[in-house]
């Protein structure tokens, strides 16, 4: 009897790859029983087969092969035969020199269940097992690829330039699919959502609106119903102990000199969470699955960026090794990384080129980080009045530091996230300190992250509800919800407020260099005041008409503040006025500067 191949991963691939070695998996029952050849003068260079029969890893070397269609011949030892057809596709032009997002954009995150319901015809689907249930909290609530389309136009004039959409790979398993980081087919876009080509006319749309595309990857687990899980091609492709055991989520050990061997095994090898098993990318058929998995989704769906998941929970020297091929093959590549460390030197050892990490021996490779600690403090800031260690000298203590590392510029800095807590509860809808908190984003080094819907009010208490509570349905995403904060004439004057304020902020800030590359001269804060300036003059050889400078200055104390001037002296030179970027009026910024009660403002100086 004749295998019978059930799946080919990659399912095709692409002629002109940096890195010419491509390796298929074909799986089907006894498939390792059978010899391969390659038509088309196509050399395969390894065959490998593992102690599963219904596996075969075939590596072929596709240097110098132009797209072509190939031919696989599988025979038996009695001579009896099959063939399958494999695509080698042609590349876009230019595809290995893409570019990528940076410090000049905005990146919009959205998790698609809960954003907008563009197409209620796939809220259900045969093939999966969780159903549409919009009264359940936790439920599948519909939202898809079609609806993040319909609405692209609206995430343009907030003035965001990037979309980060968490996974939207099949996510299988029973309960809480919704936010689909427990991935059950990775070559496959959930049927809840749409298929691999809506996630491609997705990206396509994003595109023609000169936005872009940051996929959300994970490499540190799959879920429990992930197909490769009732038939594991290696006893070690997932990391398996006696017992379940959960990772300790005491990611020092990685870098900890003095940390236990046992420590070191649960922090590493241990799950996520029950339904999510750990990949063992220390095995070099998983670590190859993945790389080539991220490559070909960035050439089918002609991606611009990633974003990867609990990055530091996967084997720091694999994730490494698969952090340098994707950049390899595409130079200027951003992908940012998940690293949930509270301590600048910490975080720091996990970006490429850290002078941390290279105490150790260490490069991740990695080019940009999230900053949770910038997170972490502007999510208690503006509720504090402010002492030696509260209040707006925890960010000028974050700034302090920015010596660590070796790409400052290049970190993701953001407010909240799905993750945690909503800054508008954490806030009570004070609008004024959203205005605070936004304008820090925008102004400061690094690229700026909005959560969906902060932008018209939204919030929710993690504490209380869960995590469902902080990813609730954006108004107006489903036919019949009673407000559509989509578009204007449908927000409440609340919504518009806040709305209209975001908008005006990061559309300013798009054309602002200075913003996205100059330098910052901060000043140690004064009863609860803060003061910076981001300017692009170096030295007296930069021209007048080159020369930006813009002043931003925080009042976080409960009362009015009259800010004399003369202590900034070294930043204002012979500016006379600074123009607010909001209101547009002109104030005169030689003597002193009167300023509300928590209130921030952000002058161009003239």
């Amino acid at each position: 009897m004749f295998a019978q191949i059930e799946r080919i991963e990659p399912p095709f691939w692409y002629a002109g790859m940096y890195n010419p070695k491509l390796q298929i998996m074909f799986y089907g029952k006894n498939i390792a029983q059978f010899l391969v050849t390659v038509s088309n003068s196509i050399k395969i260079t390894n065959v490998k087969r593992t102690e599963n029969p219904n596996y075969l890893f075939v590596t072929i070397d596709t240097k110098n092969v132009k797209a072509t269609e190939c031919i696989f011949t599988f025979k038996d030892s009695n001579k009896k035969a099959f063939t399958q057809n494999y695509s080698l596709k042609q590349r876009r032009e230019n595809s290995a020199q893409r570019l990528s997002y940076d410090s000049s954009d905005m990146m919009y995150l959205l998790m698609p269940d809960r954003f907008s319901n563009g197409n209620p015809n796939n809220d259900s689907d045969t093939s999966t097992t969780e159903k549409y249930n919009r009264e359940l909290p936790e439920g599948r609530h519909g939202g898809d690829i079609q609806g993040i389309i319909n609405h692209l136009d609206y995430i343009k004039e907030l003035g965001a330039t990037t979309l980060w959409i968490t996974p939207l790979c099949e996510d299988n398993e029973a309960v809480y699919s919704y936010h689909t980081y427990a991935q059950t087919d990775v070559y496959k876009i959930d049927p809840r959502y749409g298929t691999n080509e809506d996630y491609a006319r997705l990206a396509a749309e994003i595109h023609q609106k000169n936005l872009k595309l940051v996929m959300d990857y994970v490499t540190n687990h799959w879920g429990l119903q992930h197909w490769m899980m009732k038939d594991l091609p290696t006893q070690d492709w997932i990391h398996l102990f006696e017992n379940f055991t959960q990772t300790n989520h005491r990611r020092t050990v990685i870098h900890d000199t003095n940390a236990s061997k046992i420590d070191t095994k649960i922090c590493m090898d241990g799950w996520f969470a029950p339904s999510m098993p750990d990949l063992n990318q220390a095995n070099s058929l998983v670590l190859n699955y993945l790389t080539q998995n991220a490559i070909w989704w960035i050439e089918y769906a002609n991606l611009d960026g990633l974003r990867v998941d609990t990055y530091n929970y996967a084997d720091p020297e694999a994730i490494a090794k698969w952090t340098k091929a994707i950049t390899d093959e595409y130079p200027n590549f951003n992908i940012v990384g998940e690293i949930s460390m509270r301590d600048h030197a910490q975080l720091s050892y996990w970006q490429k080129d850290s002078p941390i990490g290279k105490i150790q021996n260490f490069n991740s490779y990695l080019p940009s980080l999230m900053d949770f600690i910038l997170s972490d403090a502007l999510l208690t800031i503006f509720n504090e009045d402010g002492n030696w260690e509260t209040g707006m000298i925890r960010i000028y203590n974050n700034f302090a530091n920015d010596f660590l590392f070796p790409n400052v510029n290049n970190l993701l800095i953001f407010a909240e996230n799905h993750d945690t807590q909503r800054i508008n509860h954490v806030y009570k809808n004070d609008i004024g300190k959203y205005k605070m908190t936004m304008s820090l984003l925008a102004t400061v080094r690094g690229i700026p992250q909005l959560y969906y819907g902060s932008e018209v009010g939204m919030a929710g208490n993690k504490d209380n509800g869960g995590d469902a509570a902080i990813r609730q349905d954006f108004p107006g995403g489903w036919e019949g919800d009673a407000i559509n904060a989509f578009t204007k004439e449908a927000r409440t004057q609340g919504q518009n407020e806040y709305f209209d304020f975001t908008s005006k902020l990061f559309n300013w800030r798009k054309n602002k260099s200075v913003l996205h590359f100059g330098k910052m001269t901060h000043y140690i804060p004064e009863d609860n005041t803060y003061v910076y300036f981001r300017y692009n003059a170096t030295d007296p050889s930069v021209s007048e008409l080159a020369e930006q400078s813009v002043m931003v200055l925080f009042n976080n104390s409960s009362d009015t503040k009259t800010l004399k001037t003369n202590r900034f002296a070294e930043n204002i030179g012979n500016y006379k006025t600074g123009k607010d970027v909001i209101t547009e009026k002109i104030i005169d910024v030689t003597n002193e500067i009167f300023m509300d009660a928590k209130s921030v403002l952000i002058l161009e100086l003239r």
